[in-house]
């Protein structure tokens, strides 16, 4: 049996221009970064749930055609979703790491699974060089939502191991308390307790400005205004 699934893909792609026989539009970002893109319902039903339930309450226009609005995805962005729902080709070359970390977020919302695994597995094993320069806002990243499983458990394996990457980033007085939380219970944190605990001072001064620099002088109001109760 031969495999000509590569013609197949193409020519699906090729209805992406297709001004004929559309008949659902979607229009992508805000003027003036804006983009119509026109689609098929047929496909976009078969290869997103997401889509599937966004045309069963979308209405039709005089000439049949259903619109829908996608004015917090990028132009780029849904490029590269749409060219993945027609043809099942994506391209990652030369992609910034934020990108596709995006991507992977509007995968799930867009119920296809099987892309942001695989999106998520590429990062993990084609980038780690490049998720090591970024580290701070990638572990923050992958505590935004539960289904990032991979990158938490390979972002928790590094903070274990090599703490200072966020600790002594820039970036790291920024981080949610939920991250810092997430940190500070690994149970094999390779760092000793007081540094860990200067750290979580120089954190909590941080959201806190106005209390005093020195921790000895604190008042049970200034231990709760920095939240240490819930963060030990």
């Amino acid at each position: 049996m031969e495999n000509l699934l590569g013609k197949l893909s193409t020519d699906f792609l090729e209805l992406l221009n297709d001004k004929e026989d559309y008949n659902v539009i979607i229009n992508v970002g805000n003027s003036p970064n804006s983009k119509r893109f026109q689609a098929h319902s047929n496909i976009l039903r078969y290869r997103s749930l997401y889509f599937k339930n966004e045309l069963l309450d979308a209405n039709k226009d005089e000439n049949n055609i259903k619109t829908i609005e996608l004015k917090h995805i990028t132009i780029q962005q849904f490029d590269f979703i749409i060219k993945y729902i027609y043809g099942g080709i994506i391209s990652l070359e030369n992609l910034e790491i934020s990108f596709i970390l995006d991507l992977i977020l509007i995968s799930y919302e867009f119920l296809m699974y099987e892309l942001a695994e695989h999106l998520e597995t590429h990062l993990i094993e084609n980038n780690k060089n490049r998720l090591l320069t970024k580290f701070p806002h990638v572990y923050e990243f992958a505590f935004k939502t539960y289904k990032l499983w991979k990158l938490q458990n390979w972002c928790i394996n590094i903070a274990s191991k090599y703490p200072e990457k966020i600790f002594d980033s820039d970036d790291f007085t920024s981080l949610q308390e939920y991250s810092l939380i997430s940190l500070l219970k690994c149970d094999n944190l390779q760092m000793d307790e007081v540094k860990i605990w200067n750290y979580v001072i120089k954190w909590g001064l941080a959201q806190n400005p106005d209390l005093p620099n020195d921790p000895k002088i604190w008042s049970h109001e200034n231990l709760l205004a920095m939240k240490l109760f819930s963060l030990g």
